[in-house]
């Protein structure tokens, strides 16, 4: 009985490091009141180990996109914007200069409700990390924030 616990710790132990290294983000969603009406709306990526996640829009190379799913109740204020230690380096593979975040990223967006209903942003990340040795395939992540409402 002893043997079968043990083996049963060291299978789920190694499917959460597997995990981890598979899936180096956490996404976390948020929206904060800041006027009548008005949301900021927040992507917040979590990046574990020695990984990277790169900025929206970096050129040539890599890049995180958000898409939002359009809704007639709800009015976008211009572009997300990226919130976190941003770096820059030229990466050889991609023969371009990168932006990127590591550690944390916060994508804030401005959001205006158009009535006083809740309703929901709806959407997804497309992301690519990279480390030191190698690149993960491109992920969507769907997200799925309220706003509005009393």
């Amino acid at each position: 009985m002893k043997k079968i616990s043990i083996a049963i710790i060291l299978v789920l132990f190694a499917g959460f490091a597997h995990a981890q290294i598979n899936n180096p983000v956490l996404w976390s969603y948020s929206a904060k009141k800041i006027a009548d009406k008005t949301y900021e709306v927040h992507l917040t990526a979590t990046i574990t180990g020695n990984w990277h996640l790169y900025a929206q829009g970096t050129g040539d190379g890599p890049v995180t996109e958000i898409k939002f799913t359009p809704n007639p109740l709800l009015a976008f204020d211009g572009k997300a914007k990226e919130v976190g230690k941003m770096k820059k380096a030229f990466d050889k593979n991609f023969n371009a200069e990168l932006k990127y975040y590591e550690q944390t990223v916060d994508f804030v967006q401005k959001v205006k409700v158009r009535s006083a209903a809740t309703t929901v942003v709806k959407g997804s990340v497309n992301y690519v990390v990279c480390n030191d040795k190698q690149c993960l395939p491109p992920k969507d992540v769907p997200f799925s924030i309220n706003v509005g409402g009393k």
